[in-house]
């Protein structure tokens, strides 16, 4: 190609042609005005939002910028979107058609970007036909995300009281359990206070030894006696279960509390940086980019033509003479 061109001297041929191509670039550009008008082209504005996610419960590795993509690019966020605008009439899109679903994601995806930004914000673009409508969409997908994160978050939080809530009662009635058996065994040998009740016993057998007076008779001493040698090792234990149990519910209640707190916190999950607004200029067709093309692809092929033209002119012009 490059030889084919020196071959025709370029720059000869352009000013052998100038006129013409002068008149084609001209007509180009017109012609690229009449088609990016709103006539051909209907124009388009985009509304832009910026936000920062937060209150997101971590999933394996990702940040929270890229779980913050995942639920705004969900399944669910997108049909709320389509249901609530009816994006399926919006779109021109008839729902007897055989691709109607395919076809309506399309669109969506297509007016719709989500990406992650530079600053680890996430942006939401919405390109519409109506810059209100464009505004709108944009305001409801980040709505809905936050929805959806909410829910979620709620939902599991519900599991983690239920399953919270059934180990309590379980561990409630394990202590009220052992603190019955230990109530048993103290009313019936009469063993309270294992370590008072073992010196009140000393004291009682030293009086009796001595034949001095007390409050506790040699009867009651042989009696606290025989239940302290019986019952002591298992009041001891029963009290250190009941110590142990009480510090494990106190833990399960507490996030217990935790966890019912989480449920009722109204938190957000998108911090709106920027928020989308309603363009007051259009975004496409950009007509000058519209006439560049139009006027840099028309010159092209013309002195492409031209090219062809004057390479098998040539030889013809030279035999006829």
């Amino acid at each position: 190609m490059d030889n084919f061109f020196n071959n025709t001297n370029l720059l000869q041929m352009i000013i052998k042609w100038k006129w013409h191509l002068v008149i084609l670039a001209v007509a180009a550009a017109l012609v690229s005005l009449l088609v990016s008008s709103s006539i051909f082209m209907k124009p388009r504005f985009k509304s832009v939002a910026f936000i920062y996610p937060s209150n997101i419960l971590p999933y394996s590795d990702e940040s929270q910028t890229e779980q913050m993509l995942q639920w705004i690019n969900s399944i669910e966020v997108r049909d709320s979107v389509i249901k609530k605008f009816d994006l399926a009439t919006h779109y021109g899109i008839s729902p007897s058609e055989k691709y109607f679903l395919s076809t309506l994601g399309f669109m969506y995806d297509k007016n719709v970007k989500i990406s992650k930004t530079q600053y680890e914000s996430v942006e939401v673009s919405v390109t519409d036909t109506d810059p209100v409508m464009a505004r709108d969409i944009a305001s409801a997908i980040l709505d809905y995300t936050d929805k959806k994160i909410c829910a979620t978050h709620t939902s599991k939080y519900q599991e983690v009281v239920l399953a919270l809530d059934k180990i309590r009662i379980i561990k409630k009635a394990e202590i009220d359990s052992v603190k019955e058996l230990y109530r048993e065994i103290a009313t019936t040998y009469g063993v309270y206070d294992v370590l008072g009740q073992s010196q009140e016993i000393t004291r009682g057998e030293l009086r009796t030894v001595s034949g001095g007076g007390g409050s506790i008779n040699s009867k009651d001493v042989l009696r606290l006696k025989q239940g302290m040698m019986e019952k002591s090792a298992d009041l001891l234990y029963l009290g250190r279960r009941i110590e142990f149990l009480a510090q494990e519910y106190s833990e399960i209640m507490r996030k217990y509390d935790v966890a019912r707190f989480d449920i009722d916190k109204k938190f957000t999950s998108v911090n709106i940086v920027t928020p989308p607004q309603v363009a007051d200029k259009k975004s496409y067709p950009k007509r000058l980019f519209v006439m560049f093309y139009f006027v840099a692809g028309t010159l092209f092929f013309s002195l492409l033509a031209i090219a062809f033209m004057e390479r098998y002119k040539g030889p013809s012009s030279e035999l006829n003479n």
